[in-house]
């Protein structure tokens, strides 16, 4: 699989940086059907084969419950790929938008996504959880962090859950979204576009537009920031000798 080839080196770059594997792992990957965990899934499956360390893979779908979804090219993908895939059916959707009638659905949404995956990592027999997250993710979310809480900080690349004894793992922290687009258009993926209504309406696709606008005036901005998270040390994130640049090149 050729086209992967630049994503696979962010996420092996990754991995050593932050030791987010080792020897005997069992990861569950959330796979949201979304184009970055599906990418995500495909890097692992990808690196599991050469990987020093030998780790196993699952991939887990949490259903939300909306109406018509089907997730059976995801499972046809997990099986060329050779990873059992597992679907948590869930009300979430119901109980968000028709019970709890959520003004600011996103929140509760991702509270219960996130108990349903935990919950299920621990049934799989896992003891990590393999994130989508990208480059652009943690710039995005630092930034929301600052506006809307008055805070320094975003996600950590690694986060041990006490209560879950579950480590959680992001590995394409150094893969910039056009990386993803780029692999994603030459290589088709079963890709399911979200049915939430909240889609596209939320305040991290409003930083996300900020964002854009405010880099063609200040060329490199979300690098800047990412190496300004790097070069502090915030929420465990380290210098690396991988440097991405704006144009995309190494």
């Amino acid at each position: 699989m050729k086209e992967i080839q630049r994503i696979l080196s962010f996420t092996r770059r990754a991995v050593d940086d932050y030791s987010m594997i080792e020897d005997g792992d069992k990861i569950g990957v959330g796979v949201s059907a979304g184009k970055d965990s599906l990418t995500l899934l495909l890097a692992l499956a990808e690196l599991r084969r050469f990987y020093p360390k030998k780790f196993s893979l699952v991939a887990i779908t949490v259903d939300m419950g909306f109406e018509g979804v089907d997730f059976s090219p995801i499972a046809e993908l997990c099986s060329t790929i050779d990873v059992p895939f597992v679907i948590v059916p869930t009300q979430i959707s119901r109980i968000v938008f028709d019970v709890r009638k959520e003004k600011n659905p996103c929140g509760l949404c991702a509270k219960m996504r996130r108990g349903a995956l935990h919950d299920e990592c621990k049934r799989q027999g896992c003891n990590k959880l393999a994130l989508g997250h990208h480059f652009d993710d943690v710039v995005e979310t630092f930034m929301l962090n600052l506006f809307y809480e008055g805070r320094l900080g975003s996600f950590s690349p690694v986060t041990y859950l006490s209560r879950k004894d579950l480590t959680m793992i992001r590995p394409m922290i150094y893969a910039q979204e056009k990386d993803v687009r780029y692999f994603v258009n030459r290589h088709p993926l079963p890709v399911i576009e979200s049915p939430c209504p909240a889609d596209k309406n939320t305040e991290r696709e409003s930083m996300k537009q900020l964002l854009s606008s405010l880099e063609r005036n200040n060329k490199g901005l979300r690098h800047r920031i990412f190496g300004a998270l790097q070069r502090s040390g915030i929420d465990g994130y380290k210098e690396s000798k991988l440097t991405v640049y704006s144009d995309g090149e190494e």
